[in-house]
Formats: structure tokens, sequence, C-alpha cells
């Protein structure tokens, strides 16, 4: 078996899909469908690899879509920010920031509710009970104890397994980020009314002035191919691996959009704290009550929920509570891996907290709420823009970190296709886990709901489970191969949820992580 040198390996108990629920984008009444793990804890490793494999998490519950089953397929969608350009919109929603914290500008006319993700995904929606009855019953403490007893032992005779995938764990230090650090989770875009918007199966539109100026820079080049790197410097920018842009007619880069200097009487002055989900952590602690002011403000506000289920247990449970284990590798980012609330300090207020995962290869947005007094600045938009920022800023420190995560792009449901706005992105292959650029998929979500990506006829998933009897289970305190413990057991059925959630999680994820059987 393997052995976990420097911390606890991931523990779940997993729940195989037996029924259809409410979907809450279409509204059909029985057609969501999705199997689900609750992760006693997880490390960062695992968790990067299953969202590789079309999981998520939502609290410590994480769940999986039955693809080809449910009523609104759920792809998981990457942006990958170190191409990123911000497209006018996205200028514009920066700029609408910039004027409101240096003079206090605010817009004029209404502002529509931009589009968002449920604090307990509508995927999970059905598991709501499950949920509450698997937080109330496991005591993660007992397992953990009954798990170091239970390396100790096996250790001795293991550390020559020990697998290179898995980061070491170490005592995680907290580290705030200060308000030059973008950041944030992502969400949100206007939607284009029926009949209008852009069309996302073809490239962004340019203006003619547009063309006009690319082709005079062109000719300039081929006048002075050094002139367009001369005398360029960012102010206030730290050295950075992105090439320097010409001194004019050359788009400003989303980091010169964020931080373009402020006036010295500006209105306003924004701060954002990157804080770690940890009550241990004294930041965290003694922001909690202000922002679960604002949570309960914004989901009575925006998604019309009573205030009596609001509380703060359901708060914590969702966006307090995550098994992720927190780690700070030599050559991870200076502020970790593991959970983290973006906070938006707005003249010493919170407005806005975004919730984010820090993984060994990417941000992964799983929240965002924020005062609805504020929705004239596009919160969710401006948030997940500095969220691209902020992966850009990691990856100059971790350079396998370069990818953000922005949950699931569902085609047939509206509101949640702003998503596919944020250029370039791919969506993962629900049958062979590889990535395609969004472009390419979607003709055949046009088409079709449930569709594989991957167009080569041939290829398969190459981290399948193909040694189901090498899957790690834990079992009465002692962890175990799987090939072992079914020589225990004499129920058909049980054996057909394990093979399930080996075929699930990869052979790679079933070889590191225990499944906890009772």
């Amino acid at each position: 078996m393997a052995f976990w040198a420097g911390g606890s390996p991931s523990i779940v108990d997993y729940f195989p899909s037996e029924d259809f629920y409410r979907c809450g984008y279409c509204k059909n009444e029985s057609g969501s469908r999705s199997n689900g793990m609750w992760a006693h804890s997880m490390t960062v490793q695992d968790y990067q690899d299953l969202i590789d494999r079309g999981w998520r998490r939502s609290g410590k519950y994480v769940y999986k879509p039955v693809m080809n089953q449910t009523c609104c397929p759920q792809y998981t969608i990457r942006c990958r920010p170190l191409q990123f350009q911000p497209s006018k919109s996205h200028k514009k929603v920066l700029k609408k920031m910039l004027k409101f914290l240096a003079k206090g500008e605010v817009p004029k006319g209404s502002c529509e509710d931009e589009p968002m993700d449920s604090t307990m995904d509508d995927a999970v929606a059905g598991d709501f009970a499950l949920i509450n009855k698997l937080d109330i019953q496991c005591d993660l403490k007992t397992l953990s104890d009954d798990v170091k007893e239970s390396l100790e032992s096996e250790g001795k005779n293991s550390k020559k397994e020990e697998p290179h995938e898995l980061l070491q764990s170490q005592d995680f230090v907290g580290e705030r980020l200060g308000s030059g650090e973008p950041s944030h989770s992502v969400k949100v875009h206007t939607v284009p009314k029926p009949g209008k918007g852009a069309d996302l199966s073809k490239p962004p539109c340019r203006k003619a002035k547009e063309i006009r100026k690319e082709r005079k820079r062109l000719k300039l080049m081929q006048q002075n191919p050094a002139g367009e790197l001369e005398g360029f410097q960012a102010q206030g920018h730290p050295p950075s691996l992105f090439p320097p842009k010409a001194k004019s007619n050359q788009p400003k880069s989303l980091e010169d959009l964020i931080f373009e200097s402020l006036p010295e009487n500006a209105s306003h002055k924004l701060e954002v704290r990157l804080v770690p989900v940890s009550f241990e952590d004294p930041e965290f602690k003694s922001s909690f009550s202000q922002s679960f002011s604002l949570y309960v403000k914004y989901q009575v506000a925006i998604h019309q929920d009573p205030p009596d289920e609001c509380g703060k247990t359901e708060f914590t449970r969702f966006l307090c509570s995550s098994p992720l284990e927190a780690e700070t590798p030599p050559n991870g980012p200076d502020c970790g891996y593991g959970s983290f609330h973006q906070q938006y300090w707005l003249d010493g207020k919170i407005i806005a907290v975004g919730v984010i995962d820090i993984l060994p290869n990417c941000v992964s947005s799983v929240y965002l709420y924020y005062d609805p007094d504020y929705s004239f600045l596009s919160l969710g938009v401006y948030s997940a823009l500095r969220e691209i920022a902020f992966t850009r800023q990691l990856h100059e420190k971790s350079s396998q970190l370069s990818y953000y995560y922005m949950g699931f792009y569902i085609h047939s449901c509206p509101k949640m296709k702003y998503k596919g706005q944020y250029r370039p992105s791919d969506l993962l292959c629900p049958e062979t886990y590889v990535w395609v650029p969004i472009e390419q998929c979607l003709p055949s979500l046009e088409n079709s709901k449930y569709c594989r990506f991957n167009q080569d006829p041939e290829a398969v998933d190459e981290d399948r489970s193909t040694e189901p009897d090498r899957l790690q289970v834990f079992h009465k305190r002692a962890i175990m191969p799987y090939g072992d413990y079914k020589k225990q057991q004499k129920d058909p059925s049980e054996e057909a949820a394990v093979l399930q959630y080996a075929s699930l999680v990869g052979q790679k994820c079933s070889e590191r992580m225990l499944l906890f059987r009772n």
C-alpha cells in the first residue's frame, strides 16, 4: 500500500446515486442526478485530480453529475489566464470601479443582477438531507486518530512506496496578501437578451478603428523593429514573465487596468485580503461575524432565500468548512495551498467575499457573495477578473499553477453560459477527461446537451480503473487493499458500489485515497 509522508491521506465515504432530484436549472422535478462522497479530509493533489475528472465540492460534499443521464449536463470549465485578454465589457467594469474609487462616481440607471451559482449547487440540492445527516454522524477526530495509528504500524514497512504525486503536508501558515494582490471567486457576467449578445462560437468582433491602429502599429514595427520595446516599464508592478508592451496603441494588460494608480485624494479605498478558511486563523475569526452578516444579506436579497435558511450552521457548513488539508510546500505559492476567503474591504467594511481553493495546478472558484447595495459595481465580473490576475501572479512563483477553474458550464442554461465569455477557455470531455477548447465544443452542444468532446473515437480515459484490487480501503481501524477487503465481504451490491467509485475517481486517486467502509 502507499505510505503518506508528512500528513494524513484523503478519507472519503462514497454514496452512489440512487434517485433523480429536482433540477435548479431547468426546474425538472426529477431530472438531476449525481454521485457523491463525503470527504472527511482531502489532500490538495487528490482534489486537483478529482476536479480534472469532473468532480466539484460543496462544503465537504464532493459530487460528480451523471453526465449522460442528468437533464442539464454540467461540464467543468477552465480559463487560461496566461493568454487571457479582457474584452470590451470587462474593461468597462474595471473602469467603472476605478471611477468609483477615484471620484465616487456611481453609474446612472439600474444595474441588472448578475447570474450566480447557488450557495449549494443545484446539482446537490436533492442530497441536502444526506449532507446534514453525514455532517452530524462523521467523527473526523476518531477517524483521524485511527488512520494515524494504522499509518504508524503500516508505514514502517511501506516507506519505499511513497507516491511521488503527493505533496508533503506541513503545518499551515496563513498569509495575508495586501491590497496590491489580485484575487477572488469567479462568477457572473450579464446575460444577453434573446437575439442579442455575443455569439460565443465566433471570434470577437473588432472595430474598424482598432484594425486601423493594428495596421499602423505593424507598419511602425517594420520601420523600427526595436522601437516597440523601448522605454516600457509598468509602474508599481513586480517583475513579470509577461512580455512588455508598446508605449502606445497596444491594449492595456489586465494588471494595468486593475492597478491603475489613484489620486491621493481618492474618494474610496479598496483593499483585498486573502484569509485562510480556518477558525484558528485570527483574521478569519475576527471577520467571521461581518462576513456572515454579508452572506445573509446577499442570500435574502439576490436569491430570495428565507432568513431562517441562512443560519450560521448553513453558512459554516458550505462556505467555511472544507475537507482540504492546507499545505505549504517550498515549491508552492507563498500563501500555500488550501481553501481561502478573498475579502474585499471598501473603506473598512467587507462588501464582497469570494471563496476559492488554491490547488497545485489552478485557482478554483467556489462561490461569491456580495453586498447588494454595491451591485452597480458588477462585483461578480470584477472579482472574476481579479482572480484571473491572481492566478497569473501565483504562476510566477509556482509555474505549474496556471489555470483558473470556473466550476461548471451548462450550455442548456442561459444564466450559466456567461462563463464561456472568459477566453481562452476549455471544457472537460466527460468520457476521456481531456481538455478541449470551448470553440470546438459549442457546435456539438447546439445539437445535443450531452457530448463527447474528444473527436478521436479510439481515445479512452488514460487514468481509468484497471486494477481495482489496488484500491485502498479503511475498515475496522485498518488500511488494506480492496483485494484483501473483498475476501471478507459477501454482499454483491457493495462490490458494485466500490467498482463504480473506482471508475469515477480513477486509478491514481483510488490508490491514494482511503475509501471508508464500516
